[in-house]
């Protein structure tokens, strides 16, 4: 990663990886066994030493915010004296059922929805925007992952209406809370390098109203292999021109606890 990272010219590099979840949640392929934790933050201040000079290498984390279950104020996260930290909704915890992923296969999310939320869609979006919501009432994180990941599975509107008043004053009330909470905002490309959306997270009519608001955004590929290392950043930059932004920030590190962000022009995305 890192030597795909330099070689394109890339600023930075940061890792992210998904934290260990919660014993009582099943295990999943993406989070970290949580003995893995050690190594994991040994083997990025490893790399960070041997590419000092060169590249800059940042060590964080993506931390689910799962209500009662996970937050990134937990203590073996606070300890662990990371350069940053991305906050992130996964999973729903329903009235009735197992906890779920929004972002799992559709079949996954459509039993989900079938099991915990009486078969009703837009009763699971908004439990998705609850979760957003109170996850950004609580911080402890400096970047918001993939803010509308909900949508991944839902061409055609097959589970909810992203075009009803309801889901729209959601929105709203999310990105003033980003707005009041001094959160940084990822334009993620994730979604678009492994084949699942043609547009990034979030979407470009809540880029607009992000940009009103003057949220500060930053283009992250949410890359899983080094080949994805700055995929579809271009797109990102477009999306955001589009948008009305004419510039994002890069990371650089903390000063005195808190994340420090240089701003560069969107024509500059390197």
């Amino acid at each position: 990663m890192c030597r795909t990272a330099y070689a394109k010219g890339l600023a930075a590099i940061g890792f992210s990886s998904h934290a260990p979840l919660a014993k009582t949640l099943p295990k999943t392929e993406w989070n970290m066994p949580v003995e893995r934790l050690g190594n994991y933050v040994d083997e990025v201040n490893a790399a960070r030493q041997r590419w000092e000079g060169k590249i800059a290498v940042y060590l964080g984390l993506e931390i689910d915010y799962i209500k009662g279950l996970r937050s990134a104020l937990d203590n073996d996260i606070t300890g662990l004296n990371l350069d940053y930290l991305i906050g992130s909704v996964h999973y729903l915890v329903p009235p009735h059922g197992a906890p779920f992923t929004v972002d799992g296969p559709a079949a996954e999310l459509e039993k989900g929805i079938r099991e915990g939320f009486a078969a009703d869609g837009e009763t699971m979006v908004n439990a998705y925007w609850d979760a957003v919501t109170e996850m950004l009432a609580l911080g402890g994180f400096d970047i918001i992952g993939h803010l509308d990941l909900v949508k991944k599975n839902n061409a055609a509107h097959r589970f909810f209406n992203i075009e009803s008043k309801t889901y729209t004053q959601r929105i709203e009330e999310v990105v003033r809370a980003a707005a009041s909470g001094g959160f940084v905002v990822e334009v993620n490309t994730g979604g678009i390098n492994r084949g699942y959306l043609s547009e990034t997270y979030p979407s470009p009519e809540i880029l607009r109203l992000l940009r009103r608001h003057n949220v500060p955004v930053m283009i992250s590929a949410d890359a899983h292999n080094a080949q994805d290392i700055d995929g579809h950043y271009q797109t990102a930059c477009q999306t955001l021109l589009d948008a009305g932004y004419t510039s994002h920030v890069i990371f650089a590190g903390r000063s005195g606890g808190k994340p420090v962000w240089h701003e560069q022009a969107l024509e500059m995305i390197r």
